[in-house]
């Protein structure tokens, strides 16, 4: 309960209650309102409601979050830059590719203005800007490193049917020859057997016995059998690309017909003594880029260094061919 003032009336000579006017409580009653008013504010201002302290809760666990994120974007950068430089080092040198060029590799990502949408959050733009660039840049780096290896890939097909196609083993195998492959006669000016005069021998001879089985030396399509009674007499030529074409005469008997895929080993034919030839024997020829080479080059399995370098000498001494 109030406690009651009182004040000495001079008039009266009397102590009288003392009575406040109506327009002092007012104006008392509507300054406590202020004051209290004002106090409700600034202790709102610094005292978290629960929604707001939900939110600052949520706020942190997204920076935790992000922070993470960031840190993820930066081991994935990591390791494509790894897979970039064994690319670039190991793939392309091996398939004699260029590398992929660094100013396409690094290239930017466009105007600022890209990411005017992020830098308009006053307290995080600045931090999902560069976590957006890394990730740009990123998804950039993933398309042309895929784009390579597809590149790379396409490459390594073509690699492998090209190795598949290339004359590469003897048409002979050196077990079923009649005479020491070191003995063959060779491609280069040759004693013609039946014309007695040195005469460009073409081909490498494969001396064996008649019926003894001829291998394709290399994938590629039956092009023509040809069968003559003089020259090269049952011929046939294989065509398999790149360039490369292979030539077996003097057979006997052909098992394949022209247009028919052969792969590198299968067999063709047997030897024969037909056309001018004076013995059963297999003159075998390659042809790149429609010029005759030495099928020296073309004839290495199964030999060693050593024993390749024995065999080039032999065959390049002068002899007679056999035909």
């Amino acid at each position: 309960m109030a406690q009651e003032k009182y004040f000495y009336n001079e008039t009266t000579l009397r102590y009288e209650k003392l009575k406040t006017p109506l327009k002092s409580k007012l104006l008392t009653a509507l300054g406590f309102l202020i004051v209290s008013a004002v106090m409700a504010s600034v202790l709102y201002s610094f005292i978290p409601s629960p929604f707001e302290r939900a939110q600052a809760r949520e706020i942190q666990q997204l920076e935790l979050q992000h922070i993470a994120m960031n840190d993820q974007v930066e081991k994935m950068g990591k390791v494509l830059e790894n897979i970039q430089d064994r690319d670039a080092n190991v793939h392309r040198v091996i398939f004699g590719m260029d590398p992929i060029d660094n100013q396409i590799w690094n290239g930017g990502q466009g105007g600022s203005e890209k990411y005017d949408f992020i830098t308009n959050y006053k307290t995080t733009g600045e931090l999902l800007q560069s976590t957006q660039q890394k990730a740009d840049k990123l998804k950039l780096q993933l398309a042309i490193q895929s784009k390579s290896l597809d590149k790379i890939e396409k490459e390594a097909g073509s690699r492998e049917d090209k190795l598949a196609a290339i004359p590469a083993i003897k048409p002979i195998r050196e077990d079923k020859l009649k005479r020491n492959i070191r003995a063959l006669s060779g491609f280069g000016m040759r004693m013609h057997p039946i014309f007695k005069r040195k005469k460009m021998h073409t081909g490498m001879d494969f001396t064996c016995p008649k019926g003894t089985d001829i291998q394709a030396t290399g994938a590629g399509v039956i092009e023509k059998i040809i069968k003559k009674k003089s020259g090269y007499g049952t011929h046939v030529i294989i065509n398999h690309g790149y360039g490369y074409q292979s030539l077996y005469a003097h057979m006997a008997s052909v098992s394949v017909k022209a247009g028919d895929k052969v792969s590198r080993g299968q067999i063709i034919g047997t030897v024969g003594n037909t056309g001018t030839s004076t013995a059963p024997h297999l003159h075998y020829e390659v042809i790149h880029n429609n010029n005759k080479v030495n099928p020296i080059s073309y004839c290495m399995d199964g030999l060693s260094a050593e024993e390749y370098q024995s065999l080039v000498d032999s065959a390049a001494k002068i002899n007679q061919s056999f035909d």
